[in-house]
This record gives structure tokens, sequence and C-alpha cells, in this order.
């Protein structure tokens, strides 16, 4: 099956950003604990990327360059371990995307309402 060399990139940025989330999180789960705030709990890392969840749950080694690799391993240790969880949320329901891509009016407005958010341009 051919690869488009866009379509291998969008996976392996998708992908060091779980892992980046990870240890993100991990830090806050560790700060917490010495706070006495926390004991257990998991890390969620919500993603709209189907391709970058399967490679992270599936053992089978694919060409990507060492430093994903590494990521990889570490993240699906923590897959196993049953730290983290990785579940699916639908592109029109991922309101990080506000901050980081260009939406349709709609989409925009129902997400930045979601997020308790107002457009102090916008003149209703």
């Amino acid at each position: 099956m051919w690869c488009n060399p866009s379509q291998k990139q969008n996976v392996v940025s998708e992908f060091r950003s779980i892992s980046q989330g990870l240890y993100e999180g991990l830090w806050l789960h560790i700060f917490l604990q010495d706070l006495d705030l926390q004991k257990d709990a998991l890390i969620s890392l919500f993603r709209d990327y189907k391709a970058a969840i399967s490679i992270a749950h599936n053992p089978i080694q694919h060409d990507r360059p060492k430093h994903v690799e590494i990521d990889r391993h570490f993240v699906k240790d923590h897959l196993e371990k049953g730290n983290l969880v990785t579940p699916f949320v639908h592109s029109r329901d991922q309101l990080a995307d506000v901050f980081t891509k260009g939406l349709g009016r709609d989409v925009f407005f129902d997400n930045i309402h979601r997020l308790c958010m107002t457009d102090i341009y916008y003149s209703t």
C-alpha cells in the first residue's frame, strides 16, 4: 500500500503530541501527589486521529525515526501499565482546535460557547 508522505508526517506529528501530552500529564500527576492532592489517577488524552492511536497500541515496528520509536515505547509502556487511555473524539468535538486551527463559523462559536468563552470582537 502506497503512503502519501504528508500522511506519514501527520501520523508522526500526532503521535509526538500524544507522547508530549503524556509527559505533561505524568509531571502534573507527580506534582499533585507531592502536594497530597491526588493519589492515583488515569491520564486520558483525547485524540481525533485514529492512526496515531492505533500506532500507540500496535506492537509492530513501522518505518519511523528513532525519536518516534522511543516515544512509541514510552507511550506503549504506559498503555500496558494502565496509566493512560487514548479515547477517540471526533474532530468537531475537539475543543482545543479553537486555539490551533481555523474552524468554520458554526463549529468555532459552538466550541467557544462550550469552553464558556466570549468573542469580544463579535457583536450580537
